[in-house]
């Protein structure tokens, strides 16, 4: 059988971490070395908004050892993915660092977002959580991961993502935070219990946190606890009673960070942070009905490897692309949008890329776009149906879609804001911002977009169903009908132009 090396090495807040796996043919995988080193990368950046110069030559020293690792697997640099996370997210000479470390060791680095995280984060999730996935399908569940600058949460009903957020909370910003504020480490847990109050609170606007039955927390703090003091199930995760984990919190708080490392057998970098992680966890799973917390054994790293192969299993592919629309719908019913006619366009602009796809170079992953913008193409008239294009591009732009990068999201507030009303021109910045590629993109998806519109023009979904027919010169959209289509000719009429303009096409409505 042929296998093929790869390497993903995690630069977070506090440690440097890499992982090689030795991946097969039918893309099944298994760990064959990893390596790390704490540096306190976070404590630079959330301290004074940059990495100092002692953190960014340790920095290169460490990822100078992970290269000569590499080079004994014979491992080509196209294989190995390198991504950094908070700190040198926020760090305001990231760029240097990441030029630095290039130029010095070869590694190119790749910022992730808050929105990757959770991407990453979910992967992991629901590749060690498998065995028991029927289980909590049937149920809500939040999944949370405390890291040393933020900490991610997804909710999920029955199985679908409908809220992800990237929280500015984490193990090393809070306890520096802690410090400034009180000068010490007591009344720590108050602390952070007062400060997460509003998050909380946001979340039980957008869904009820008692509502919750699974609690799945990812991350090194949990997983320590999940050592201690719980059981494990499967390979890849560990159940911890809720009960035992406040029992195990409490005792654990009492202690110095000299006396958790003697008790926990951990080094001090672990130890000096478990405590604000481990009371993070309990703010949250504390608001829920849970009576456990699931431990996955496994992290962003693994993410990251699963991301991978994720391009090549079509069933995984499928099940994180319903995660990304429930996410979208998720939006739309957060600002009151007409669902039945969102499906609508959504289902007839993809019935048109379809058609288009082959001859105009239409990409797959432009097709899931088009569908989130679909879904989402009138959450503006949440603030008024006048202009309502413009104020859906504002709501689209300032929201996190789960799975989607900061860029995609881009891409989507501008199809959303180019659906109606006069096509881009060079006033509009947020359009122009984009690179020539991707603001093609969005013309051809707008300009589809806008016919799908038009094709339920009056919100009342008189069109069942289209057929398309295309010559040289023009596109007919057959349609199969119940009464008059008067006002989606007038639609047709008068969204047509940015189409026939972009494909070449003239749009017959038969």
């Amino acid at each position: 059988m042929n296998y093929r090396l790869m390497a993903v090495i995690d630069i977070g807040s506090t440690a440097i971490r890499m992982l090689i796996a030795e991946i097969d043919e039918h893309h099944n995988w298994r760990i064959v070395e990893s390596a790390g080193k704490s540096i306190p990368l976070g404590r630079d950046a959330f301290t004074t908004g940059r990495i100092g110069t002692k953190s960014l030559r340790q920095a290169v020293a460490i990822l100078k050892g992970f290269v000569e690792i590499l080079k004994g697997w014979s491992i080509a640099p196209e294989d190995v993915k390198a991504i950094a996370t908070s700190a040198v997210r926020e760090a305001s000479n990231r760029d240097t660092f990441i030029d630095r470390v290039a130029i010095q060791t070869g590694i190119m680095i790749t910022i992730a977002d808050g929105i990757e995280e959770n991407r990453l984060t979910y992967i992991a999730v629901q590749y060690a959580l498998a065995p028991i996935s029927a289980q909590i399908s049937r149920s809500n569940s939040l999944i949370m991961e405390v890291g040393g600058g933020s900490t991610e949460l997804m909710l999920l009903q029955r199985n679908h993502m409908v809220a992800a957020h990237s929280l500015k909370i984490g193990t090393v910003r809070t306890q520096q935070q802690v410090i400034t504020s009180l000068g010490h480490r007591e009344n720590m847990a108050r602390y952070i219990a007062e400060s997460v109050q509003t998050l909380k609170d946001h979340l039980d606007r957008e869904f009820e946190l008692k509502r919750i039955k699974h609690f799945v927390a990812v991350g090194g703090d949990a997983r320590v606890a999940a050592s201690q003091i719980g059981e494990q199930k499967y390979e890849y995760y560990t159940i911890v009673q809720k009960a035992d984990f406040n029992r195990f919190v409490d005792r654990i708080s009492a202690l110095s960070i000299e006396e958790i490392m003697d008790s926990l057998q951990i080094p001090y970098a672990t130890a000096e942070l478990l405590i604000p992680g481990l009371i993070l966890y309990s703010e949250f799973l504390e608001a829920t009905a849970a009576e456990e917390l699931i431990v996955p054994s496994i992290s962003i790293r693994e993410g990251a490897l699963l991301s991978y192969t994720l391009h090549q299993g079509h069933v995984v592919r499928e099940k994180f692309v319903d995660q990304i629309k429930a996410s979208a719908v998720s939006l739309g019913r957060k600002y009151h949008y007409d669902e039945k006619h969102a499906r609508q366009v959504t289902r007839m602009a993809l019935r048109i890329f379809d058609d288009l796809k082959k001859d105009f170079q239409l990409k797959p992953e432009g097709r899931l776009l088009l569908e989130v913008s679909g879904i989402l193409h009138d959450v503006g008239t949440y603030i008024r149906t006048a202009g309502h294009h413009k104020h859906g591009q504002y709501l689209v732009e300032n929201s996190d879609i789960f799975g989607l990068t900061r860029e995609d999201i881009q891409i989507i507030s501008n199809v959303v804001r180019f659906h109606r009303k006069r096509a881009p021109n060079p006033s509009n910045e947020s359009y122009n911002r984009l690179p020539r590629k991707e603001r093609l993109r969005v013309l051809k998806l707008a300009a589809i977009l806008r016919i799908a519109d038009a094709l339920d023009r009056g919100h009342n979904d008189r069109i069942k169903s289209i057929r398309l027919e295309r010559d040289e010169n023009r596109l007919i959209i057959n349609c199969n009908a119940t009464g008059d289509i008067a006002v989606e000719r007038a639609g047709i009429a008068e969204k047509k132009d940015l189409f026939e303009e972009v494909f070449g096409l003239k749009v017959i409505l038969r």
